[in-house]
């Protein structure tokens, strides 16, 4: 079976060039949504999401991570340029990726999310910032 992906990005060109690596990765995506109310609504039928954070309806990408991480079990990787705005919401997803994305990045970061258990403290992709689980590192810059 194959994971279905939610994309949440207002940007239509930007969420149709995103549609065309997902579906080329080999997933699928289960809706495209450019707001909040949108993406809550999309979220019982996907197992990954990438979620850019300024959208329609403001900066509201990193509530949306946390909603989806915390209510529906979703994985989710942020998709933004702007990654400072991520803050405490970085508890949430797997990582993000920077704007400008390229397509192996995503491919790569949608192949990680799809496993069972995800090493994220190993992870080498290019333009994809992994956020180790909470607990994971001692705030030393290594596992504790």
């Amino acid at each position: 079976m194959s994971k279905k992906v939610l994309i949440v990005e207002d940007e239509i060109f930007v969420a149709l060039e995103i549609e065309q690596i997902v579906e080329d990765s080999g997933f699928d995506v289960s809706a495209i949504a450019a707001d909040r109310e949108a993406a809550l609504a999309s979220a019982q039928d996907c197992d990954i999401a990438l979620v850019d954070l300024n959208l329609r309806d403001g900066p509201t990408g990193p509530q949306i991570g946390m909603e989806l991480a915390s209510r529906h079990g979703i994985r989710v990787i942020y998709v933004t340029a702007n990654p400072s705005q991520i803050g405490a919401a970085s508890i949430a997803p797997l990582g993000v990726i920077t704007k400008p994305f390229r397509a192996h990045s995503i491919a790569a970061a949608l192949k990680l999310a799809a496993t069972d258990e995800p090493d994220l403290l190993d992870v080498d992709i290019s333009g994809f910032t992994p956020f180790p689980p909470p607990g994971s590192w001692n705030g030393m810059g290594s596992r504790g």
